[in-house]
């Protein structure tokens, strides 16, 4: 079932466009990435889809179709900066959440111990740290136990303890089958938790599609044996092998189309030779992130 459809959605500040005749279709279940350089358009686009900004023009409907006031109560969300009183406790900042968000306060404890801070329940919110203050907003923005959760740069200015944190809740809550926006300019941690993503620049949507699909192997293998020499030689009679380069005791193997790293380790091993490192070498989104901008300039 589609969660959210986006048509044509258009927001224009003066002269600027910020969002230009957007289409998107998330779907349950999906963690979606929304993957763009600063000034992109993400946040925009967010702050769209929850009526936050008004659209110049365009629609968009969510649950099918669902009244956007009936919409909202499903949809957990983190816009900006974490947010709570200073001087209370954890616990006190998700009661009065709970009260303007009319959900109540019976899971308090519940979502304190999935976000990892019950023990630190009766700490004051200015003794958190940054990644501690972001879980906070995390447990705020599911109190409600919303189907989707919408996050805007969940781990911008966290230390790598706390964007590790982070990321892992993220995952977990996936898991639980819930669905997830989540803009970000970090590529790695699209790559990471992500099933499916939009690169957006300057407003337009230059590619989507799913995570998967583009982190396929490349035609590089990364391979070492005892011996080195025996092993280069060999590999010039592999009528499979496009080239190879040698760097600091490794070779790496780039193959013609349609050959694998299967294909290499029989043809190695045929050849007596027995292969003590054998790795495929992986696209990232970064190289294909910067491929398609260089394709769209």
């Amino acid at each position: 079932m589609s969660v959210l459809k986006i048509n044509k959605l258009t927001k224009k500040f003066g002269r600027l466009t910020a969002v230009d005749q957007l289409d998107l279709t998330i779907e349950e279940g999906q963690v979606y990435g929304i993957l763009g350089p600063n000034g992109s358009g993400k946040t925009t686009t967010l702050g769209m889809i929850l009526e936050v900004v008004a659209p110049t023009s365009g629609t968009f409907e969510w649950f099918g179709g669902m009244n956007n006031v009936e919409a909202r109560q499903k949809i957990g969300s983190i816009l900006e900066t974490p947010c709570f009183y200073s001087y209370l406790t954890a616990v006190q900042n998700l009661r009065i959440v709970g009260h303007i968000k009319k959900c109540g306060t019976d899971r308090i404890d519940e979502i304190l111990k999935q976000v990892s801070l019950y023990d630190r329940r009766n700490d004051k919110f200015k003794a958190y740290s940054l990644g501690m203050k972001q879980r906070l907003s995390l447990a705020a923005a599911l109190l409600s136990d919303p189907p989707v959760l919408m996050l805007d740069e969940p781990t911008n200015g966290l230390d790598p303890e706390g964007i590790a944190e982070v990321r892992q809740l993220i995952r977990d809550i996936a898991a639980q089958g819930k669905t997830i926006i989540m803009a970000s300019h970090l590529l790695d941690e699209v790559q990471k938790v992500c099933t499916d993503f939009c690169i957006l620049r300057k407003g337009v949507k230059l590619h989507e599609g799913a995570v998967n699909d583009i982190l396929g192997e490349t035609n590089a293998v990364e391979i070492s044996s005892e011996d080195l020499g025996k092993l280069t030689s060999t590999l010039e009679k592999f009528e499979g092998l496009e080239r190879i380069e040698n760097e600091n005791g490794t070779i790496m193997a780039f193959l013609k189309e349609n050959q694998t790293s299967d294909h290499l380790n029989k043809f190695c091993f045929d050849q007596g030779i027995t292969l003590k490192k054998l790795i495929p070498q992986s696209k990232s989104l970064e190289q294909e992130f910067l491929k398609i901008l260089k394709e769209n300039d």
